[in-house]
């Protein structure tokens, strides 16, 4: 198990906690506009300019991936057996195909990051069972945050429920610290043991988002040094929130406007 020094890990401020809801905001805005874009037929190219006009032109923030240690685009577009990272470009979606949209957008020099999965027509029963379960497994790690609690809980519940529906959790990739620097402490497994690992603190921001296979966990970088697969080619899918632990739990910085409406 990883482990990192409570001292390593920024509390945010009253002030710097507002500042993160606004760019967490703006990010599940940028996901809340396109899913009603998103189609069979439009490449991911397509997507990413629409986001990038988006974010650019009416948000008036800075898409966080564009030129981050020399990734091209805007935001990352992964489809099927893509689990992170994919390049948008000329892959043109199909009817069946499951994408994950993952858009990080940075407003007044701080970073909000969600991801969401898209399905495209009329998907496989396979497909949307896989795509539910990554839900569910995301809000059910969300719901251990509480100041106290360590991350081993965290990934722990995330693991038992992913593994007990047959499917596996990706390891080499994982959630982080956010705030005015996009990946920073502590790193966020999506597994591990209860009672080990860092303890919360209210004041930390950071994001879950497991990447769950329907095969074997196993994973491969492709020659871009971006694009992660499968090594087995089955299925993958991911859901990423921002999240701020607070005195009594958490508050989740990414809701997007239905979500907030049933909250």
């Amino acid at each position: 198990m990883l482990m990192q020094s409570q001292n390593q890990v920024q509390t945010k401020t009253p002030a710097e906690q507002e500042a993160m809801r606004r760019a967490g905001r703006l990010a599940a805005d940028v996901l809340d506009m396109i899913s009603a874009k998103v189609r069979a037929g439009m490449t991911t190219g397509e997507i990413d300019r629409i986001c990038h006009d988006y974010i650019v032109d009416v948000q008036l923030a800075v898409p966080a991936p564009l030129n981050y240690k020399g990734f091209p685009k805007s935001i990352c577009t992964s489809v099927n057996h893509v689990v992170c990272h994919g390049i948008p470009g000329d892959k043109v979606l199909k009817a069946g195909d499951i994408l994950n949209i993952d858009a990080t957008v940075i407003k007044d020099g701080f970073h909000g990051d969600a991801s969401r999965m898209f399905m495209i027509g009329e998907p496989s029963i396979q497909a949307r069972r896989l795509c539910e379960t990554g839900f569910e497994a995301m809000w059910r790690g969300i719901r251990t945050i509480r100041p106290g609690a360590h991350l081993g809980d965290l990934g722990h519940t995330i693991q038992g429920f992913v593994e007990g529906h047959g499917y596996s959790i990706v390891r080499e990739y994982c959630g982080h610290g956010i705030g005015r620097v996009f990946h920073e402490d502590p790193q966020v497994l999506h597994y591990g043991e209860p009672g080990t690992g860092l303890v919360l603190e209210a004041g930390m921001t950071f994001t879950v988002e497991p990447m769950v296979n329907a095969g074997k966990r196993h994973v491969k970088l492709l020659g871009d040094g971006w694009t992660v697969v499968t090594k087995d080619h089955s299925l993958s899918a991911q859901w990423e929130h921002t999240v701020l632990v607070t005195p009594e739990g958490f508050e989740v910085l990414t809701l997007g406007a239905a979500e907030r409406a049933a909250a």
